[in-house]
Order: C-alpha cells, then structure tokens, then sequence
C-alpha cells in the first residue's frame, strides 16, 4: 500500500466513525479509536510533510483549473457585454477586424507601462479595435478618474483624456485628474456634473460584474479574440495575440 493509500485508509476509518451512530455502551470504545487514528494519522504527516504540501498543490491546480473553465464560458456567454457594449469607449479602427478589450486603471503603473506598446500597435496595424473597459480598483481616485474619462467622452473628448492620464506620472489624485482633464479640453464644470449620472455609475459596475465573471482580479487585463491575458504585457506578445486571433476568425 502506497503512503498516499494509507493515508486514505486512516482518514476514511477516521470518518467514518465519526459519522456511523453506536450504542451508548460503544461510545468509549470508539472515542478511543477516533484518538488512536487521530494520533497515526497527526504521527504520519509530521514524518511526512511532502504529503501536506501535495494535497495542497492538488488543491490549487484543481481550483485554478476550474476558474479557467468558468473564464472561458463567460467569454463566450457574455461575448456581446465585451465586444458590442454601446456605452463602451473605442479607439483604433472602429470597424477594425479583430477586437481587443482592455480592463485598466488610471493609477496602475503597470496599465501606463504597456500603454505605448498599445498605441504603437494601433499605429502599426490600421485594422484593430479597441474596446475600453473602465476597471478603477485602486481606491477612491482611480474611480474619480474613471467617472471623469466617461464624463469627457459625452464630450467627445475621451481619447484626449484618456492618452493624457496613461501618460501622467506621480501620485495621481482628484486635482491631477481635473487639471488633465481640462489640459485635454474637457469642459471640467459640465463633466463634474456629468460624473454622477447614473448612467456613468451604471457603465462602471457593468464592467466590475463583468470582471468579476470573468475571474479578472487586477489591471491590465485583455481579452483578444477568444483569449484572456492577465498583465502588462510587450508589443511583440500583442503582435502574436492579434495574429492568432486574426487567424482564427
């Protein structure tokens, strides 16, 4: 019998005299039992610690492997909320022939990081659409900052906005998003009032829903054709991603 069997057999035995009703006059017996399992199965794992750390590792290749699972039905299921989302801001080719959805942060060093391979890329190949997802999940200013991106864009102002922020650097807090926005030519008084439409609340928690079913827990994220890419990630990875997309229709 293999270590991991025995181990099985003893935690079974341990089980199952927990759950298995005896007579009064048993109880003592079995209490005595459950101490002695209890004491081999305690003995075991301390002269055995790799088993611990392998049902663990079991534990966690199973729980990633079943929100990989959960991931890709969502992208398929919510397909529409990803890609067609009128309220969505788009830059590149509108009619671009293959999508990239982008999840970010104003305040995420690693968003700015990959941003100018972004925009080179865009550059580069005239026919990619980009489909912006507002995901502030840095604190307070980073949501000031997203309410204020969708502001600017009733304004037609968006892309400016949106390149002036990626390109900001420093602490960013409330006064560095106003002063952006007005350096952006975003009518800062109206966009203040725009900022607590509902409708702007609205776009926000669609797009944490959506996140949140699509297992994204940080920024950048990117959906690319059929494929999540959590990270920053180069423009020569970007390439490939939009090829393989391109490539599969």
């Amino acid at each position: 019998m293999t270590s991991r069997s025995l181990l099985r057999v003893l935690s079974g035995a341990l089980f199952l005299c927990a759950l298995l009703p005896l007579p009064a006059a048993a109880e003592d017996a079995t209490a005595g039992s459950r101490a002695a399992i209890e004491q081999i199965i305690h003995d075991y794992l301390l002269q055995h610690p790799e088993v611990v750390i392998e049902a663990l590792q079991a534990a966690k290749d199973k729980e990633e492997q079943q929100s990989a699972a959960r991931a890709r039905q969502a992208l398929t299921e919510r397909r529409a909320e990803l890609v067609d989302d009128p309220t969505a801001p788009i830059g590149g080719n509108p009619h671009g022939d293959v999508t990239l959805v982008e999840f970010f942060d104003y305040r995420c060093p690693y968003c700015k990081e990959v941003e100018p391979s972004l925009e080179a890329l865009i550059r580069e190949d005239g026919r990619i659409r980009v489909v912006y997802k507002e995901f502030p999940v840095l604190g307070k200013p980073s949501v000031f900052a997203s309410r204020m991106a969708l502001a600017a864009r009733l304004q037609g102002r968006y892309a400016a906005f949106h390149t002036a922020m990626m390109a900001a650097r420093g602490q960013i807090d409330d006064d560095v998003v106003l002063k952006v926005a007005a350096a952006a030519g975003v009518d800062v008084e109206k966009a203040k009032a725009d900022m607590a439409k509902p409708e702007i609340s609205q776009i926000i928690k669609r797009n944490y829903d959506l996140a949140e079913a699509l297992g994204i827990q940080g920024t950048p994220a990117f959906v690319i054709g059929g494929e999540m890419i959590p990270g920053a990630i180069d423009i020569a990875t970007l390439r490939e991603k939009i090829a393989a997309a391109r490539k599969a229709g």
